[in-house]
């Protein structure tokens, strides 16, 4: 979090710096108000191109074996332009090398962790174990250190599920 503060800093200095030099070479005919004015502009730009790189540099960090299963856009007020571009906040990854299948009464069942990854000041981590039983498209969630199927949470997945398709069919 320090080294993002130091670069929008030197942004704010780089843009300030800009515009100093402009109004030196306009022979003061420019405003002393644009120093501090590209002073915020270039924090903002700082800001704005940081978040919308996000996704991808956090994508870009992954193993080949990761597949993005699921991503979240949002808008927000204090930010008028996600309106615009809906800025991309969290997402979802399935690492199709860590998927342990089975067979139980003739149906292919499919052990996975997803993890999700979410943008905040500070990026935070979750993860959850799953089985799929990839016949019935059934997901439950496993919990505790034994791995035991919380059947008050299963869900049905639908046929175009990208978690399904990623976790049942190999590609």
């Amino acid at each position: 979090m320090i080294w993002h503060l130091v670069a929008a800093a030197s942004a704010g200095v780089g843009a300030a710096g800009i515009a100093l030099l402009l109004r030196s070479l306009s022979g003061g005919r420019l405003p002393r108000w644009i120093i501090p004015a590209c002073a915020g502009l270039g924090l903002l730009a700082y800001q704005i191109s940081y978040e919308y790189g996000w996704y991808e540099s956090k994508r870009q960090q992954l193993p080949e074996s990761a597949a993005v299963v699921s991503t979240e856009k949002g808008r927000m007020v204090w930010r008028p332009w996600t309106y615009l571009y809906p800025l991309t906040t969290a997402f979802s990854v399935v690492d199709r090398d860590k998927l342990v299948t089975s067979r139980a009464d003739g149906e292919r069942l499919v052990e996975f962790v997803l993890y999700r990854f979410e943008m905040q000041y500070r990026d935070v981590l979750t993860h959850q174990a799953y089985l799929v039983n990839c016949s019935t498209r059934e997901r439950v969630p496993l919990v505790g250190d034994s791995r035991r199927p919380d059947i008050d949470r299963l869900r049905r997945l639908a046929d175009d599920d990208p978690q399904l398709k990623t976790v049942c069919f190999k590609r």
